[in-house]
């Protein structure tokens, strides 16, 4: 049935259903379970429409107990979780519409910092960070990550460590060390 615009009559507009739109966060909840079951983590979910439609789901592999060799994402991981994810979102038809491209990989060494735990988890490592409020008037800084407490974020620069505001942060990731 094709949708005709502009002179239906508001009983007609009832009988045609709109486009379903894609709820991400019901896609994150179906990335969670099958990464959850696999002892992965979702790092991030991205939907990206241009010349095709894609799907981005970022995996991770958290240390701890149940990852004693702090192990990384795996290429096997990544499949694995594809396979998986793939079923659930056809059978759940979470991305309407036409085809797209499911992508899983991990984060990647110069992964993005999101959440409070990522500046523990990674200190000692070099940082990128874009502040939307300047720190000692500087909206940039580059250093080694001291760890985050109270809501503040500790960076070790060359002589000396800032802190700053979690929620100031405009964005930040990990520099690949060499």
């Amino acid at each position: 049935m094709a949708a005709r615009s502009g002179s239906m009559a508001p009983a007609d507009r009832a009988a045609v259903s709109p486009l379903k739109r894609m709820d991400l966060a019901k896609v994150r909840g179906a990335a969670e379970r099958v990464a959850g079951s696999l002892g992965l983590e979702i790092f991030d979910v991205e939907w990206k429409i241009g010349k095709q439609r894609f799907l981005r789901v970022y995996i991770d592999r958290l240390p701890g107990p149940q990852n004693p060799e702090a192990l990384g994402v795996t290429h096997k991981d990544c499949e694995r979780v594809s396979e998986e994810l793939s079923v659930i979102l056809d059978v759940e038809d979470l991305v309407p519409g036409p085809s797209y491209v499911l992508e899983v990989s991990s984060p990647g060494l110069d992964r993005k910092l999101v959440k409070p735990a990522d500046y523990e988890r990674f200190a000692g490592r070099l940082a990128k960070v874009w502040l939307n409020e300047p720190v000692e008037n500087q909206n940039y800084l580059e250093g080694r990550l001291a760890g985050y407490a109270d809501g503040l974020v500790k960076l070790a620069l060359k002589n000396r460590e800032v802190q700053f505001p979690f929620a100031g942060i405009k964005k930040a990731n990990l520099v690949v060390e060499i």
